[in-house]
């Protein structure tokens, strides 16, 4: 989700009803170098709470004083990714790259919790491939070293995003009675039935939302709607997404300044209208258009042509 949950798509996450909410991913060695865009990520506003800082890394000496300092930066919490697949990240040895290493993930997350005042949670998967599965055991072992929380997400490293996530994992760790912190399940929750099944079916605390909020950020507020009252909401129409685009692109555009808001909401802008027919030649302007002015007009045309 780099450069995806940035501020101004987390304000809209939020008002759509998102209860916690996390940076982008925030390397340490960016982090302790002082790296102007790694320390623009760690930006906060009070409406975005409760939010954690995420950070990731390879080096136990690095990662603790990142964590020091995304502390000082005043989030809820500090949370660890070992969960990142990415091959320019894992291959590093960092993200989920570290469930090669099991010992020096945990002693990194030990250091980690020591160093810092506030919660520390850890994000991971279920193992490097599908021969170390270790979670059941490395969960307990997480926990051990004093973290507050552990998300799941179910699939290996070797996985990436293919295939299905399997939930029969998360479910053993959450029900090990061993465990006693909140577990979190993560991986191919994209439907408010999804988010009750998995509550149901593996007694998981939370579940964390990510792709599918890609272009649907009010997928929380689905849920939310659903897990309350058991009644499904009807689809946002098109209308309803435009005024949704423009509102991000204005907060966008508050933050990053014309140029960069621009092109940072290009990714959100191709994926707000996904399945409108013969909006292609439309799309390819949305996302090819650099004044903001010309923007929303198109989203204006978008509402009264798709209605």
């Amino acid at each position: 989700m780099e450069d995806v949950t940035d501020l101004s798509f987390r304000y809209i996450c939020k008002e759509y009803g998102a209860d916690m909410m996390y940076t982008e991913f925030i390397s340490s060695d960016g982090l302790i170098r002082d790296a102007a865009k790694t320390l623009a990520k760690m930006r906060l506003y009070d409406y975005e709470r409760p939010i954690g800082i995420q950070i990731y890394g390879h080096l136990p000496d690095a990662m603790v004083e990142a964590a020091v300092r995304a502390e000082a930066a005043g989030p809820d919490l500090i949370d660890i990714n070992f969960g990142c697949p990415v091959n320019k990240i894992a291959r590093r040895g960092a993200g989920s790259g570290m469930m090669r290493e099991p010992d020096k993930m945990v002693e990194i997350t030990r250091r980690v919790v020591e160093a810092v005042k506030l919660p520390v949670t850890v994000k991971t998967r279920l193992g490097w491939d599908e021969e170390s599965k270790i979670i059941v055991g490395l969960a307990e072992r997480l926990q051990d070293a004093g973290i507050a929380a552990l998300t799941i997400h179910g699939r290996t490293r070797c996985q990436l995003y293919k295939g299905q996530a399997d939930w029969t994992l998360i479910g053993e760790v959450k029900n090990n009675p061993k465990m006693h912190i909140p577990i979190i399940g993560n991986g191919d929750i994209s439907t408010p039935e999804q988010a009750r099944e998995a509550f149901d079916r593996y007694g998981v605390d939370a579940v964390m939302i990510g792709r599918a909020s890609f272009g649907h950020p009010w997928i929380f507020r689905e849920i939310r709607h659903y897990l309350s009252t058991g009644e499904i909401l009807p689809p946002m129409s098109v209308a309803e997404r435009v005024e949704l685009a423009k509102k991000h692109l204005s907060k966008s555009l508050e933050i990053k300044g014309e140029r960069v808001g621009v092109l940072e909401m290009r990714r959100h802008l191709s994926c707000y209208f996904k399945g409108l027919d013969n909006f292609k030649e439309t799309r390819l302007k949305l996302v090819t258009t650099n004044d903001p002015a010309e923007i929303f007009a198109l989203l204006d045309y978008i509402k009264d042509t798709w209605q």
